[in-house]
């Protein structure tokens, strides 16, 4: 961003011997807004569905955390050590390609970052329920203890380098997925996850460090996820872990990767043993494979 560059001076004058007037001139100069901040993306070239990386570099010894808006919507910025910070703003299968106007303000600077965010092809699906699976509604709790869950932005990064497969069945449902059920199209939805179609029984995974802060069963309400795992990676990134069979961890437990949540199968809105699996960034569900294939740090 081009700015002028403001300076203040001022004049001190002293009469000397002979009459010989010295003016002494003293220079001060203005930082400017906008001329401070310094801001990156990763990817390069971002796709619908996936998260893109906004990296901030402010003027040295500038501590005060940067505010990053999207359309209105401000995303939350970390500070990642070496007077950097970093947001992350997803995007999703539902919105249109094109430019990003990302506007980032830190005290009096402020900088606008343009991100190109192409198009991409999702699969259409094709869901048939029969007998009980047929009709299933959430109960008010599961939505709500849902939603508060993929809503958590805590503070401390818990994930170093790429994640992994929670499973290690083959993918059965690609990430974006529009689907019909029972013949009929889910409007404003797409697959916010994964589907792997390991055994039933087979084990399922911590894909990268966090916090177990959502334990929920199938007898106790959770109709639609069945038996569920939510896992808080930190910094408003967390992981959902859907029909399980068994669940081997409780609240509040630390995992590693390839700890062991519990094991696959068919609880809730399920047509058959899988593992579905979300990974949700400040309450947006993005592509994982994106998180297993490309280290964000």
């Amino acid at each position: 961003m081009k700015a002028a560059k403001l300076v203040l001076f001022r004049n001190w004058q002293y009469t000397l011997l002979g009459g010989i007037v010295l003016t002494i001139v003293l220079w001060s100069a203005v930082k400017v807004p906008g001329m401070a901040l310094n801001a990156s993306f990763t990817p390069s070239n971002p796709r619908l569905g996936e998260t893109v990386v906004v990296n901030i570099t402010p003027s040295p010894g500038q501590t005060t955390t940067p505010t990053i808006q999207v359309g209105g919507k401000t995303y939350p910025a970390f500070n990642i050590g070496a007077n950097r910070f970093r947001a992350m703003i997803p995007t999703t299968p539902l919105e249109q390609p094109g430019d990003r106007n990302v506007t980032i303000s830190s005290n009096s600077d402020t900088t606008t970052l343009k991100i190109p965010v192409a198009n991409r092809q999702f699969k259409t699906q094709r869901i048939n329920f029969s007998g009980g699976k047929a009709g299933i509604e959430a109960t008010e709790m599961e939505l709500k203890q849902v939603a508060a869950f993929k809503a958590i932005v805590s503070p401390e990064k818990l994930w170093q380098g790429n994640f992994i497969a929670p499973n290690s069945g083959r993918t059965s449902s690609p990430f974006g997925v529009r689907r019909y059920y029972n013949g009929e199209l889910a409007m404003d939805y797409y697959h916010r996850g994964l589907d792997y179609a390991g055994g039933y029984g087979s084990a399922v995974v911590a894909p990268a460090g966090g916090r177990v802060v959502l334990v929920g069963y199938e007898k106790k309400g959770f109709r639609v996820h069945g038996n569920v795992v939510g896992l808080d990676h930190g910094q408003g990134v967390v992981s959902i872990f859907m029909h399980l069979s068994k669940i081997a961890v409780e609240e509040g437990e630390m995992l590693e990767p390839g700890d062991r949540i519990g094991s696959i199968g068919s609880t809730g809105a399920s047509t058959g043993p899988h593992l579905h699996w979300g990974l949700y960034v400040n309450a947006v569900a993005v592509d994982p494979v994106q998180w297993r294939s490309n280290s964000i740090d």
